[in-house]
């Protein structure tokens, strides 16, 4: 208990703006501000109707719920002005590789354009003190051999991919150069997270969603790639690494050559595809009909972060197995209940997830 009542003697009353609060991630951020009682405003696309943020009726707590493209300037630098946050989470972006292959324009424009216009909005800001940006473990240039460390060389062959690298050098070029005698100096970072998982994620093509789906309709679960390896962690592991890194820029205690942070699982988590997928039917004590499908698309057949770095200047630590992460989904996910509960299961794991 005693992380959580410090974190929350933190984040009691902080005003903080979340781009991209409707998706996935941005959802599961806004339930775990408000159990620290900070004040959530957020910027956004309207979400799906099945979605996380409706699921948890996330609109009911928020202070401010902005449905807009981050693509605008001129709606994104309102709310900032008129709100005055003090921290700033983006998570605003076009998050489907396989989206970027077929609408490539809109995600260059809403991946690069969109943080360019957070950059902006910021330049004659006086009461921002802390921006976390978050982009993805998909920004390093491919090496097999080991996994990637923050000051690793950047690449991307995909749209996705190249799109959140790109990303990075934009917000490492306004930090050094835009922002190098304001107050902002040193407190504008990036941070890289593995293959989330959890309850309430609805997107398209995301592998866990789809196999709880293939084995509540009886029906064949099309995977491509099984023996791609990702780093997969729970939701609530990236969240919680965010809010440590928002703090540290907010204090500004230490200054750090690279301000780009990975959140990555440890080894144990690093697993193929295949993997999750058997773990998760013997956790559903259920057989799973398998349809192997060429990839249309070039994709990493290694992914493993390094989080060395969060570990030690940050003492954020990865606790929860593959495992463990499945299950919590499972909870979420085969529930079937209403909001209500269905909020109440979100706080239940992020309490549990502080406090063990």
């Amino acid at each position: 208990m005693d992380k959580y009542k410090k974190l929350k003697s933190f984040w009691r009353g902080k005003k903080v703006l979340i781009t991209g609060h409707t998706g996935f991630k941005g959802s599961w951020m806004c339930v775990f501000l408000n159990m620290l009682e900070a004040k959530v405003f957020g910027y956004a696309l309207k979400p799906d109707k099945r979605s996380m943020f409706n699921k948890v009726r996330v609109r009911k707590f928020l202070k401010k719920n902005v449905l807009k493209d981050i693509r605008s300037e001129t709606d994104l630098k309102k709310i900032i002005n008129t709100t005055k946050p003090e921290i700033i989470f983006h998570l605003a972006s076009q998050a489907i590789v396989s989206e970027s292959f077929k609408d490539p324009k809109n995600t260059f424009e809403t991946n690069i354009m969109g943080a360019v216009n957070l950059l902006e909005c910021l330049k004659k800001n006086k009461s921002v003190k802390s921006v976390v940006m978050i982009t993805t473990d998909k920004v390093y240039k491919i090496n097999k051999k080991k996994s990637y460390k923050e000051d690793d060389e950047l690449g991307g062959i995909d749209p996705y991919s190249a799109s959140k690298a790109s990303k990075e050098n934009i917000v490492n070029s306004y930090s050094k150069s835009i922002f190098s005698k304001t107050h902002l100096f040193n407190r504008i970072s990036t941070a890289r997270s593995g293959n989330v998982i959890g309850g309430g994620d609805y997107s398209k093509d995301r592998l866990v969603p789809d196999i709880i789906k293939s084995i509540k309709m009886n029906s064949t679960l099309k995977i491509r790639n099984p023996n791609y390896i990702r780093p997969w962690q729970h939701v609530i592991e990236p969240i919680f690494g965010y809010l440590l890194l928002a703090q540290e820029l907010y204090c500004c205690k230490k200054e750090f050559k690279n301000n780009s942070w990975n959140f990555g699982p440890n080894n144990k988590n690093f697993l193929k595809v295949k993997d999750l997928v058997n773990i998760t039917s013997k956790l559903m004590k259920k057989k799973i009909k398998i349809n192997l499908v060429n990839s249309k698309y070039v994709e990493t057949k290694i992914l493993k972060l390094n989080n060395k770095k969060s570990k030690k200047f940050l003492t954020w630590s990865p606790k929860w197995s593959v495992r463990t992460a499945i299950e919590k989904t499972l909870e979420f996910e085969m529930a079937n209940v209403s909001s209500n509960k269905a909020k109440t299961i979100c706080e239940k794991q992020i309490l549990n997830y502080l406090t063990n």
